[in-house]
């Protein structure tokens, strides 16, 4: 833990050229008192750092003194800086993934460290919903580490339907899908997916992953992913909606418009053909829109919302 923390100084410093004491204490979660120490074991170690007096005094390293990170092309930086947003969603990996920049912006060059730093200045992710919602990554941190050292975990898990299940699994990978995080692992003699934020509990085991042979995370994900997404009950809506709704609807759906079959709609309402996930999904938002809609097609759908709709009469007439 000590290295890493003298490693984290020593490029610290090089990043920043010159901070105080209380500077790098703060940055590394430290006293002042054991930055002395560390920079003294520093020096001890032929590391040319010294401290400068006065206001505008810190500990700094001879300037002549650097490291490099061969074959980082700008294009490449650029990627690597834009790409580490990925990680936040929980304060352990953010922590986690700023020190390993700092690191990196360390190393680099003087001409790339201002473009990285100027990239970053330029880039900002806010990882939580206009209603403050965001993934729950406690788990995260302990199911990548079972990952990365192919240990088994047992972890109490909430399914899709509310229910809580625990079981031991062998990790395979991790993916990422925006800013939601899945388990690939192995349960018994299946493989299956697990969202990270269900995870309530995960406990690490000493005994090592049984990883199937020629097992391939990506492949094994695009498969997945298409038999679930084919799988499911979608459905296709053929909606007539006032202009300002249907702009609305252009914007949060990929919508085609539908000619209407008499020509021109009396009333300048557009007609859409609406892509929905699921033929609840499609209730749901047409009894939103409430008369800033019509269902044109299918049947179905006409007939089930004529159905929630007069429900929703009855019981607030009853209230």
């Amino acid at each position: 833990m000590r290295a890493d923390r003298l490693l984290s100084a020593l490029l610290l410093l090089q990043a920043h050229g010159r901070l105080t004491g209380r500077a790098l204490a703060r940055r590394l979660e430290v006293s002042v008192r054991t930055v002395h120490r560390d920079m003294e074991s520093l020096s001890a170690a032929g590391v040319p750092v010294y401290a400068l007096r006065g206001a505008r005094g810190g500990w700094q390293l001879d300037e002549d003194w650097r490291t490099r990170v061969p074959g980082l092309d700008e294009s490449e930086l650029r990627a690597l800086l834009m790409a580490q947003p990925r990680m936040i969603g929980d304060a352990r990996l953010a922590r986690a993934a700023e020190r390993a920049l700092e690191k990196l912006m360390a190393a680099l060059p003087v001409s790339l460290r201002e473009q990285a730093a100027s990239i970053r200045q330029r880039l900002y992710v806010d990882p939580t919903g206009w209603r403050g919602t965001s993934e729950n990554l406690a788990m995260l941190p302990i199911v990548q580490d079972a990952v990365a050292r192919d240990r088994k975990i047992t972890i109490r898990y909430w399914r899709a339907d509310r229910e809580a299940v625990e079981r031991t699994v062998d990790p395979l990978g991790l993916v990422a899908k925006g800013n939601a995080w899945y388990l690939v692992a192995r349960s018994g003699d299946r493989l299956r997916t697990y969202r990270v934020s269900r995870i309530e509990e995960a406990k690490p085991l000493d005994s090592a992953v049984e990883r199937p042979p020629d097992f391939d995370l990506a492949a094994y994900w695009k498969s997945s992913t298409r038999e679930f997404e084919d799988g499911w009950p979608r459905l296709d809506a053929i909606l007539r909606l006032e202009p300002h709704t249907a702009r609305w609807m252009k914007t949060w759906r990929v919508a085609s418009t539908v000619e209407p079959v008499e020509g021109v709609d009396p009333e300048g309402w557009i007609t859409l053909r609406v892509p929905f996930d699921h033929p609840g999904e499609a209730c749901f938002v047409v009894l939103g829109l409430g008369p800033r809609v019509d269902v044109i097609e299918p049947a179905s759908l006409r007939e089930r919302v004529a159905v929630e709709a007069a429900a929703v009469v009855a019981r607030n007439r009853a209230g």
